[in-house]
């Protein structure tokens, strides 16, 4: 007989034969009867089965149930299995298994990153994960933007931060040294230095300068000593790169993408958000639906300067114009003064990237984030400096070498064009789509200072 998944069942199934497999979440053994609580990842509900006592089954078995699909007359599901036959497919010990029936803290399940998935939450968070990247492909592919694979061994650095992880091949024990006493890469794999990317928008400039509307979507990472809430050394980024456009275009894609795939949340993940809503936080539902019919508030920098200033607000960093904000300052924009998302604008350059288009004014550039309530900043972008001369001028403000960037400065110098893009966090995006405190629980395997492991 064909598995039916948990997600499937429905009314139109009553009196079927089925046969469904997954894992045991809970036994209840009365004297002619057992309820069993199968899970299979396809939903957040469980199926309950009805068996013979006989059947001796442990939580985090494997099994496969065989029975007839029956209206249930139990007030918490609507149905229920009728098992005619139950197979045990992989044992589970229920004297050390780690997943107990038992609220376990966040914590202790990041410990067992293997298990980690078998919780509600994870299965939840897994899910909605699934949907948000869904949904991603579905909105850049319905505007007409190419998918682009950027690679992940970089010699460039995007950002200009110098925080990357080397790729090497080299003998740590007897490296090749130079006189100097340094490194000699002309005898490592590519013969130069090599790094994990941060970011591949660079790289996606290149395509969007040939095929217009392009987008990347993959792995990043950053060699940053952060053991905060809010960073991990391995994340995913969403980047679509448009060519033709300038900041106001990028600025209307950036709310239309999270208006849409918040949408699809809402109309595709009604039981994993109710489970957000109920255990993780209250009114979750009503603040992603602010993000779908709310028009996004449109700030500059130096307003924002301005409202943190005159708030009174007892910050922990100080707030001066010229300096990068804080997320605590981006909270307070987000969720005290404008109760919704907001979009700043028109950073200083100092504090931006490289890349970045100047403004007529000298003093900032075409540079935007979106901030949103719980998180902060969610997305980042910017119109590009697509004039040679000026990019040159800020690569070297910047203490890079132009000629590390050879074939970037190249997209300048043959038929430039005016470009613009932006980059979604995925893991924020998940955060903020969850209400989970902890970006390392938004992910399925976190990388963090001090830990690699799975």
């Amino acid at each position: 007989m064909k598995r039916t998944k948990i997600k499937e069942i429905s009314e139109n199934l009553f009196g079927n034969s089925i046969k469904v497999c997954g894992w045991v979440r809970t036994v209840r053994a009365q004297k002619n009867f057992s309820f069993i609580e199968l899970v299979d990842g396809s939903t957040f509900h469980p199926l309950q089965i009805v068996a013979d006592p006989s059947y001796e089954l442990t939580i985090g078995s494997s099994i496969a149930a065989e029975g007839v699909l029956v209206e249930s007359p139990g007030a918490n599901q609507k149905w229920e299995l009728k098992a005619e036959k139950i197979t045990l497919i992989g044992a589970c010990s229920a004297a050390d298994y780690p997943l107990q029936k038992k609220r376990h803290t966040f914590e202790f399940a990041r410990t067992i990153a293997h298990l980690r998935p078998r919780t509600n939450t994870q299965g939840a968070v897994t899910r909605v994960r699934h949907a948000l990247a869904f949904a991603s492909h579905q909105f850049l592919h319905d505007r007409g933007f190419l998918y682009i694979q950027t690679p992940i061994i970089t010699s460039s650095d995007c950002e200009g931060a110098g925080e990357q992880f080397l790729v090497t091949t080299l003998n740590p024990k007897k490296p090749p040294l130079l006189s100097d006493g340094s490194l000699d890469f002309t005898k490592d794999f590519f013969q130069r230095p090599a790094f994990l990317t941060v970011s591949g928008q660079l790289e996606a400039e290149c395509f969007a300068c040939a095929l217009s509307d392009v987008y990347t979507f993959g792995p990043t990472f950053r060699a940053e000593h952060s053991n905060t809430t809010r960073h991990l050394a391995e994340f995913w980024m969403l980047e679509p790169e448009m060519a033709f456009a300038g900041l106001s275009d990028d600025m209307e894609l950036a709310e239309a993408y999270l208006k849409a795939v918040t949408g699809y949340l809402l109309n595709h993940c009604g039981d994993d958000l109710t489970f957000f809503e109920e255990r993780i936080e209250k009114g979750l539902i009503e603040r992603l639906n602010q993000i779908v019919t709310t028009p996004f508030v449109h700030l500059t920098y130096t307003t924002a300067v301005d409202i943190l200033k005159r708030s009174k607000r007892s910050f922990e960093f100080e707030v001066e114009w010229g300096k990068d904000l804080q997320s605590e300052h981006e909270r307070y924009l987000a969720e005290e003064y404008t109760k919704g998302p907001v979009i700043l604008t028109d950073y200083p350059k100092e504090i931006k990237s490289f890349y970045m288009r100047d403004n007529e004014d000298g003093l900032t550039v075409a540079g935007m984030d979106i901030l949103v309530p719980k998180i902060g900043e969610i997305a980042g972008g910017s119109q590009r400096e697509e004039r040679l001369d000026l990019l040159k001028e800020k690569m070297l403000a910047f203490g890079l070498d132009p000629a590390n960037y050879w074939w970037y400065l190249q997209l300048r110098q043959y038929g430039t064009v005016p470009h613009a893009g932006f980059g979604v966090g995925f893991e924020r995006l998940v955060m903020f789509a969850t209400g989970l405190e902890n970006i390392r629980d938004a992910i399925p395997f976190p990388r963090t200072p001090g830990h690699a492991e799975f």
